[in-house]
């Protein structure tokens, strides 16, 4: 005790003071390598394993104070983790001294063994680590709550245009993770894995919250009306037309009224969405190899498993939300009400053209570049389908003679070279690639009536057998549009603004003229 007290007072002077329980093992190992070195050689001659029995004394009495310390620590601190080290280092160095000492036992030291029960100084130092670390992760998450019930997603906040609520938690991250290197712990590899997960489910819970409410394509396309045929020369034509119209904006503005009162979901904002995720994403990169170079280990890094996959799903998620929502939401004024109403050499697509070309400006300006390709992708296949939706589920307010097949070819191709821009714009492959439905079923508006209706019987017929001999069941509706799909020859006919296709429909289907 008198080499103790020494010990302690020594501790004192120093600048940092060893806390007492760590001076204790400290002292305790040295009287073991003392008794092993001078005492026991002499006391073998009286019991076989003496210095066995000394150490195992010596664990014993250490144990009294260090069990009582561990069930005291309710937080990691650098004195408690001291004193846990220093126990670990004592138990291990008495373990040996017990182990060389019974090597020639029959048991080879087990009884001596069984007599020293486990301080568990690894463990305890574990679970302060792993309270730590939720404590850290706990804060993260609820800063995550309160931080995004604020953000704006201003395209304004800074130069990037990203949220400055991402630069924020790749922050707070970041430094957690410096702070978790720096802990006075031996078992950084170990733990490391927990904080991980921990910090990849944060990350992934701000992904998931910063795609929240923002719909996805199918928000944004409006329900197709019921199937008509045309109403050939009728004066009360117009009359309709006009109040199909009206009929058609009041649902589809019902459908997205939840988007319209919140200005963080405008397409800006959207935008900004895009650019943080991807910003996320591009930092896990960082942050692994940070990890790395703390490790000074490859093998034994971790990986963000949750965190990229979220964000390549929210930013396909948000980029197609994005696009439709130009199209079928924001110029639904010139596309869903304007596009081939009434008179389609009146009403042709020039309208469209110009406020696609002002949204891909703002859009350009915005988007980070390495996403800027995908999303104007997204809106140009959100052309296509708005423009495939216009032709064959448009409402009787819209009627095509074969005539008209010319103007909605050329319509087409300037849709597309809005895209292309001279070649400044997508590149020929993707637009071929996002056109190809539309220019395999364009021809069919060329197409004379018989024709029409012969190719609807003969895929009718193969498709339902001779069953449909007697009489044609109605085709579903898939979406899918194909010339050689019944859907869509029948969706073709019932556009068809003459005699004989308007006939066909009234014979086979009775379907009305107006709805």
């Amino acid at each position: 005790m008198e080499k103790t007290d020494s010990s302690r007072r020594a501790s004192r002077n120093q600048l940092n003071p060893l806390p007492v329980l760590a001076i204790l093992a400290k002292d305790v190992g040295e009287l073991a390598a003392h008794e092993k070195q001078v005492f026991s050689p002499i006391l073998k001659g009286w019991h076989p394993l003496a210095a066995g029995v000394a150490v195992a004394t010596l664990h014993a009495c250490y144990a009294n104070e260090i069990k009582q310390f561990i069930s005291g620590i309710t937080e990691l601190t650098p004195d408690a983790v001291q004193v846990l080290r220093a126990a670990d280092k004592l138990e291990k160095d008495l373990v040996q001294i017990a182990v060389e000492d019974a090597v020639d036992s029959d048991d080879g030291g087990k009884a001596i063994i069984r007599e020293m029960p486990p301080y568990e100084a690894e463990t305890a130092i574990g679970n302060l680590v792993k309270g730590w670390i939720k404590t850290r992760v706990d804060r993260l998450k609820e800063w995550v709550d309160r931080n995004l019930q604020q953000e704006v997603w201003s395209p304004q906040a800074n130069q990037e245009g990203y949220a400055p609520s991402a630069v924020e938690i790749l922050r707070i991250i970041d430094e957690t993770l410096d702070a978790f290197f720096q802990l006075p712990i031996p078992t950084h590899p170990a733990l490391l894995r927990d904080l991980m997960v921990g910090l990849d489910k944060c990350l992934q819970y701000y992904v998931i919250k910063a795609k929240s409410g923002c719909g996805s394509h199918t928000t944004y396309i409006p329900t197709m009306p019921a199937l008509t045929r045309c109403e050939i020369g009728s004066k009360f034509q117009g009359v309709w037309k006009k109040k199909e119209k009206l009929q058609n904006s009041k649902k589809r503005n019902s459908q997205v009224t939840t988007m319209n009162g919140d200005n963080s979901f405008g397409v800006p904002q959207l935008c900004v969405r895009i650019n943080t995720l991807h910003r996320i994403k591009s930092e896990m990169d960082v942050l692994e190899k940070r990890i790395i170079t703390h490790l000074r280990n490859c093998e034994s890094a971790h990986k963000f498993e949750l965190t990229p996959a979220a964000c390549v799903e929210g930013v396909q998620q948000l980029s197609e939300a994005v696009a439709y929502k130009i199209v079928f939401h924001d110029l639904s004024h010139v596309l869903w009400d304007g596009l081939y109403i009434g008179e389609p050499s009146s009403s042709r697509i020039d309208p469209l053209l110009e406020e696609l070309e002002r949204n891909l400006l703002i859009i350009s300006d915005i988007v980070h570049e390495r996403v800027r390709t995908r999303i104007i992708t997204d809106i140009m296949k959100a052309s296509c389908d708005g423009f495939l939706l216009v032709l064959l589920a448009g409402g009787p307010s819209r009627a095509f003679t074969r005539q008209d097949s010319q103007i909605i070819e050329d319509d087409f191709k300037a849709l597309k070279d809005l895209f292309w821009a001279n070649g400044d714009g997508l590149p020929a492959d993707l637009i071929d690639k996002f056109s190809a439905t539309a220019r395999g079923v364009l021809p069919l508006f060329g197409t004379d009536t018989d024709t029409l209706i012969e190719r609807f019987r003969c895929v009718n017929l193969e498709t339902y057998g001779s069953s449909a001999k007697s009489r044609f069941p109605l085709p579903p509706t898939s979406g899918q549009w194909n010339p050689t799909e019944l859907n869509t020859l029948l969706r073709v006919l019932c556009y068809r603004n003459d005699e004989t296709a308007s006939k066909f429909l009234k014979k086979t289907y009775n379907l009305p003229k107006k709805l």
